[in-house]
């Protein structure tokens, strides 16, 4: 059983494992892995699919895995709230509720005060706090909102006629508003499991759109296309790596309350790091000088957010699709 157990997970926890040897070239020496493969240096490493495939396991594990929620079964159900909690909960809700508006009106009336915003803007905006509750990112004709009445708990959902006809097919009315209804009484956490299902699955369709736009910057380089496609398993393993590294720190500086400004101090640093390693990876790999690999980088950067876009939007798409 032992070996067995071995076998299964010895890639990620034998000392000697290649995962380990890799690790530190992948967060330490931008393209290096890359580069090393593409030569033939290989050995030594593991493999880029079987790595990005650990390193994208272990990332959502620790970040998304609750195990009071996901393993509810093994912990005891925590107490029902006596009706004097409910009624004190209650209460700080509605005055946090109070003190929020009051906060809002009061910059409201300042930028009135001074001409900035209409006056009638000033109170459609003050009348409208606290109304409703939407799933919209603007106001205008023609979004798909979902609103649903705080006091009467009823569903409306505008802006469906907007939609393709494929779509509108599959997303009657009937559905659409079963779907708010669900939104409305989990909060919306039935629609963000799903999202979250779809979240590793649109990253493996972007590494692809990656390689192509990475193709086309180096049309002149002589490599192949799963060559750019390496290249961005490489870069996607890095991130995750440096990801679960920042909330493992963020959660330990949590819990030896390591100071505020030191905490994120290190995760800014973290997060600089990030665009700074790909400009990096890319000197390495391509081998062109500061100039034409900016250019380069910039116009990747700019891609790679719009892919990023779109693919995300795609799985939200699809979590929609799949909730009703």
């Amino acid at each position: 059983m032992w070996e067995l157990v071995r076998d299964a997970f010895g890639d990620l926890f034998e000392l000697d494992s290649r995962l380990w040897r890799t690790l530190i070239p992948l967060l330490l020496r931008p393209g290096r892995l890359t580069k090393d493969y593409l030569e033939g240096r290989r050995a030594r490493y593991m493999p880029p699919f079987r790595m990005y495939l650990v390193l994208s396991l272990i990332f959502f594990v620790v970040v998304f895995f609750d195990p009071t929620d996901d393993l509810s079964l093994l912990f005891e159900p925590e107490p029902a709230p006596t009706p004097e909690e409910i009624a004190e909960q209650e209460q700080a809700v509605s005055q946090k509720r109070k003190e929020a508006e009051a906060g809002v009106n009061e910059v409201l009336q300042e930028l009135a005060n001074e001409g900035i915003v209409s006056e009638d803007a000033r109170e459609a905006a003050e009348e409208a706090e606290g109304t409703n509750f939407r799933i919209t990112s603007d106001e205008s004709d023609g979004d798909l909102k979902f609103q649903i009445d705080e006091e009467t708990g009823e569903c409306t959902v505008t802006g469906a006629e907007s939609l393709p006809d494929w779509l509108q097919r599959r997303l009657t009315p009937e559905r659409l508003k079963k779907l708010c209804q669900e939104i409305g009484d989990d909060g919306g956490k039935t629609l963000g499991n799903l999202l979250l299902d779809n979240i590793p699955v649109a990253l493996i369709v972007l590494l692809p759109i990656m390689a192509l736009v990475l193709k086309a910057l180096y049309p002149l380089s002589r490599r192949y296309f799963v060559e750019h496609l390496l290249f961005f398993v490489h870069y996607h393993s890095f991130f995750f790596l440096v990801l679960t590294l920042q909330f493992l720190f963020a959660r330990l500086a949590s819990l030896v309350h390591l100071p505020e400004v030191l905490k994120v101090l290190v995760l800014v640093a973290a997060a600089f790091y990030i665009p700074v390693y790909l400009y990096k990876a890319m000197r390495q790999v391509y081998e062109q000088g500061h100039f034409f690999t900016f250019t380069k980088y910039v116009v990747l950067v700019v891609a790679y957010m719009i892919g990023a876009t779109f693919t995300m939007l795609g799985a939200l798409l699809f979590a929609l699709v799949s909730a009703v």
